[in-house]
């Protein structure tokens, strides 16, 4: 199966629309600053592909709830590389985990460079900057992975042969491919959705697993051999959601960025960082989370486990909406009773070498 013809869409010229500020227009929708300088809505974003897509996706919003954003030079986006696009011959693990691709975006925001931060939200951790909030949550994309094949026959991770090589940079992913099959090589894919798709087209990996939502924002979801249920693969921690932050004093940008959330995600998302927070979990922790909404009660699940999918400790919990923080709170509360202190000690002393068990691709 070859993938270079779904690469072109991210260099097409009428992929996303332009959103310069430009000379010689009417400031009746803009903002005027103190000094009498008129200012656009400054969204600022990683410069992948897909965090493109997201904030291009959060432009479109804003466009449709508040019209006078439309006019030209309105809303400017502002990118910027974060130290997770910087290091790609590294796991995410050795550069410190959580944060990586959020920090450089938390300066600009503090720094008045930017006015709203467009993220994914599996990649913010659970703290915020003091004198940031993030109020909103964008309506969910798909939450599960995406299983991709070199071939693209083989549909299930169970259909793999022994000794299958995949791809992939996550811990969580990681644990789940070993508990099912303990022969299976993981080796460390970093890079963006279109890097991580060329290799595999190269045979560098026999098959590799991507979040379906990202590949949907970037109208690629044609690459997938299949897509995993939560029984072969449970997903990240608000996996397929899109966060936005402002500063807290921030009552123009919180306006806007109000009117865009999606309470049902905003509930889910909550309830799941809320057992992330709980488990406290450091780098080397696999973790997955997921949350819904289902006849008007939270239902959630969670896992946690070793990296070499050895040990695996798994909760369900189903509450009222109103009650979702402390259900993943709760939730994360057992595991780490369940699976003790011991199973976290080991985390923190084994090496990325001992917990990864990859070499880099």
């Amino acid at each position: 199966m070859k993938f270079i013809s779904a690469l072109l869409f991210v260099g097409s010229a009428s992929a996303f629309a332009p959103a310069q500020v430009s000379q010689g227009r009417s400031s009746s929708a803009l903002f005027m600053a103190e000094d009498g300088e008129v200012k656009p809505l400054r969204i600022g974003t990683r410069g992948s592909p897909l965090a493109l897509a997201q904030a291009y996706e959060t432009r479109r919003r804003l466009i449709e709830n508040f019209p006078e954003l439309e006019e030209d030079g309105a809303i400017e986006i502002c990118v910027m590389k974060t130290q997770g696009d910087m290091i790609l011959d590294k796991s995410l693990m050795e550069l410190g985990g959580k944060g990586l691709f959020t920090k450089e975006l938390d300066t600009a925001l503090l720094g008045d460079e930017v006015d709203i931060c467009v993220h994914s939200m599996k990649d913010v951790p659970t703290w915020l900057p003091d004198g940031t909030v993030l109020p909103c949550n964008l309506p969910r994309e798909d939450t599960n992975d995406a299983f991709i094949t070199a071939n693209g026959e083989i549909k299930t991770i169970a259909d793999l042969p022994d000794n299958s090589v995949i791809g992939t940079a996550s811990l969580r992913r990681q644990a789940q491919l070993l508990a099912q099959n303990p022969t299976f090589k993981c080796v460390n894919f970093r890079g963006n959705v279109q890097t991580r798709l060329r290799k595999l087209d190269d045979g560098v990996v026999d098959a590799t697993l991507l979040a379906i939502a990202g590949l949907k924002r970037m109208e690629m979801q044609d690459c997938a051999t299949a897509v995993l249920d939560w029984e072969e693969m449970l997903p990240a921690v608000a996996q397929g959601a899109i966060g936005i932050q402002c500063r807290s004093d921030d009552e123009r940008s919180l306006k806007y960025i109000d009117a865009l959330n999606c309470m049902d995600t905003h509930v889910c998302v909550n309830c799941e960082r809320g057992f992330l927070e709980a488990l406290d979990g450091n780098c080397k922790t696999p973790i997955a989370g997921q949350a819904r909404i289902i006849d008007g009660k939270i239902v959630f699940r969670g896992l946690i486990a070793m990296p070499d999918g050895s040990e695996k400790y798994e909760t369900e919990a189903t509450g009222a909406i109103e009650d979702a923080v402390e259900i993943g709170r709760k939730a994360g509360e057992e595991l780490k009773e369940r699976a003790g202190d011991k199973f976290f000690q080991m985390m923190v002393e084994m090496s990325p070498q001992q917990v990864l068990g990859q070499i880099t691709k």
